[in-house]
């Protein structure tokens, strides 16, 4: 970072807020520019070995970002990965050409990652062979840090004083060639995105939270990768509507065909069939094509052979015995939804009741959001079914227990005492 950078850094984290005076115009922000220009994309295996050399000798920590093509494509694969590191400038690797990124990632193992937003990237790098030991997310200190906006853009801006391009964050990255607009700006997520670590590191520090942060840090690099969702089916938006068993069936072997078909044409599965259009199929249960065509999202454009394979798996779920389909509603591995505890334990209800004050109380003096504080799921948890002896010892092994940091214990553990010993009114 320039000195000009560091102390814009330093004021505006320092900054109480408030109007300039009328009589200064305020400082335009400058729009933030390539130091070496837009590279070439990485997209040959000599290309990648130079890259790969480049990066393994460069120092400092590793700047990194990925671009995917939700919403457009199957999966969240990698489309581009940006990477940036002192003495090895900025690269663009095409992840279709180069698929294997093991070697890379092999060689900057030891290096510490600088991401925005970790949890978003790490599963498609770990897809190409990345993954890092260290890592810093800028997205996650920036929420610890206190500071109301936490987008990169928002981010760069107020801490570091430049303006990022906006306006190709949703685009197709699958697209080929890439247009340059497109890789200006992907070459400038990673541009300041040390800088900004640095930054953040200073005020982490200066508040007293860069222990806190790095142990978040750790837990993130640490974390295996996410189990495959059961039945991810029942996730199609609009399901509140759907009740009976027979429309549930209905839901999911829509779902599943629609799946099968995105995945072999790559495509997302929004493109192939609506949510909207599987829960109107189960709402109606049509007996034919001619009263499929007729729902909302089965419409004029769709060809009679689409219609068909849609009728097809409607079909295939009224036709299932009443012993083979999906009961209602998932199976409950944790405490039940809040608004039920009332009726079900109404001592737990006054727990977690207590509980949730005490914890957005500590929050706020801390000046984060509660659920980096302690996720909300914990907190039901431990209200539902607390220690048999309740003090600091025994909360703070079941905060650990469900995954809570040290310094999590270490902050809410204490107020969680008063609050567990609540009694309903």
């Amino acid at each position: 970072m320039t000195d000009a950078q560091e102390t814009a850094a330093d004021s505006s984290l320092r900054t109480t807020g408030g109007a300039p005076p009328d009589d200064v115009e305020p400082a335009p922000i400058p729009l933030l520019e390539p130091r070496e220009g837009i590279p070439p994309v990485i997209a040959d295996e000599e290309a990648l070995a130079e890259a790969i050399a480049a990066f393994a000798a460069g120092t400092g920590p590793l700047a990194v970002d990925a671009e995917r093509a939700s919403g457009y494509r199957y999966g969240q694969r990698a489309y581009l990965v940006q990477l940036r590191r002192e003495g090895a400038g900025t690269a663009l690797i095409d992840p279709v050409a180069c698929p294997d990124l093991s070697g890379l990632g092999e060689a900057v193992a030891g290096v510490e990652w600088v991401l925005h937003a970790a949890t978003q990237d790490l599963p498609c790098l770990r897809e190409i062979g990345m993954v890092p030991t260290r890592l810093f997310d800028t997205e996650l200190a920036g929420r610890l840090a206190g500071f109301p906006r936490v987008g990169l853009g928002a981010m760069v801006e107020s801490v570091l004083g430049f303006v990022l391009e906006k306006g190709h964050s949703a685009v197709d990255w699958s697209t080929r060639p890439l247009p340059e607009p497109w890789l200006r700006y992907a070459a400038l997520d990673v541009e300041l995105l040390v800088d900004l670590r640095d930054a953040l590191e200073k005020e982490l520090d200066r508040q007293g939270k860069l222990d806190w942060a790095r142990q978040e840090f750790d837990a993130i690099a640490s974390a295996p990768p996410a189990e495959p969702r059961k039945d991810p089916w029942r996730r199609t938006s609009g399901m509140h509507k759907v009740r009976r068993r027979r429309q549930l069936a209905v839901v999911r072997e829509l779902w599943q065909t629609r799946d099968r078909i995105a995945q072999r044409r790559d495509v997302s599965p929004g493109k192939v069939l609506s949510d909207g259009a599987i829960v109107e199929a189960a709402l109606s249960l049509p007996a034919d094509v001619q009263a499929l065509a007729a729902l909302n999202g089965f419409g004029h454009r769709m060809g009679r052979r689409q219609l068909e394979q849609w009728q097809v798996a409607v079909d295939r779920a009224k036709a299932l015995p009443d012993s083979a389909l999906p009961q209602p509603g998932q199976p409950v591995t944790g405490p039940p939804p809040p608004r039920a505890w009332a009726d079900k334990d109404p001592e737990a209800a006054a727990r977690l009741s207590a509980a949730r004050a005490a914890v957005s109380a500590v929050a706020e003096g801390l000046n984060m959001p509660q659920e980096n504080l302690i996720t909300p799921d914990t907190v039901r948890r431990v209200c539902w079914e607390p220690p048999k002896s309740v003090d600091v010892d025994s909360v703070g092994a079941a905060l650990a227990g469900y995954g809570a940091r040290a310094w999590q214990v270490e902050q809410v553990a204490p107020v969680l005492v008063e609050a567990l010993t609540a009694k309903a009114p």
